[in-house]
């Protein structure tokens, strides 16, 4: 599968964005990641080493099939889901921002948005119900449902559609719950939906 835009939406559960000290947003907070920080969430994914702390963010991701067209509904645009990791250079973001300059170097580092396999999108309705979770080490780091989102996926599609536009293969992050925090060298991280696991990994900074 081609990929083409990256799409990350920002501080769209309101526990997250309080716990890090942030106002919870009026409309999406959108920003970008390269193509090449995709990879699979398994094996071993390195992280950099001496840039201060990496935080997880565990979030819904989703894969655009066709093209955005005003009045679209959520689910004919999308076709499959998964969960991955927006992995983030918290320390450099926190410089960045009282700089007031963009996030790139925080968030589009290679390996930073790590996905686990594709599998069919249920639609906006029962994914609310769905419950996802991100284990390190064993214990529940993360856990989040679509249904505490700010922004529901209906209106995240409009806003990127209508700003920037959608088209087949485009991938959109859909916001991370509370709970983010450090990884370490060779932290065993665990994604699961509904209590099943869909995704491991090991984490190597060296």
């Amino acid at each position: 599968m081609k990929y083409h835009n990256v799409y990350c939406i920002g501080r769209n559960y309101a526990l997250h964005a309080k716990e890090l000290g942030n106002e919870v947003p009026k409309s999406p907070i959108v920003f970008l990641k390269p193509t090449h920080a995709l990879v699979p969430f398994e094996g071993t994914v390195p992280m950099p080493a001496g840039v201060g702390e990496v935080h997880h963010e565990a979030e819904i991701v989703l894969r655009v099939a066709k093209a955005y067209e005003p009045g679209a509904n959520v689910d004919d645009l999308i076709d499959r889901m998964t969960l991955g990791l927006d992995f983030t250079l918290r320390d450099v973001q926190s410089e960045l921002k009282s700089k007031g300059q963009p996030w790139l170097a925080a968030k589009g580092f290679r390996h930073s948005a790590p996905i686990c396999e594709w599998m069919r999108f249920p639609g906006a309705a029962a994914i609310q119900d769905v419950e996802f979770q991100l284990m390190k080490n064993g214990e529940t780091a993360q856990r989040g449902n679509a249904r505490d989102m700010i922004f529901s996926l209906q209106a995240l599609v409009d806003h990127l559609g209508t700003n920037y536009g959608l088209g087949e293969g485009d991938v959109i992050f859909t916001g991370t719950p509370a709970g983010v925090g450090p990884v370490a060298d060779g932290d065993a991280l665990e994604l699961a939906l509904e209590g099943q696991t869909v995704g491991a990994c090991v984490i190597s900074m060296k």
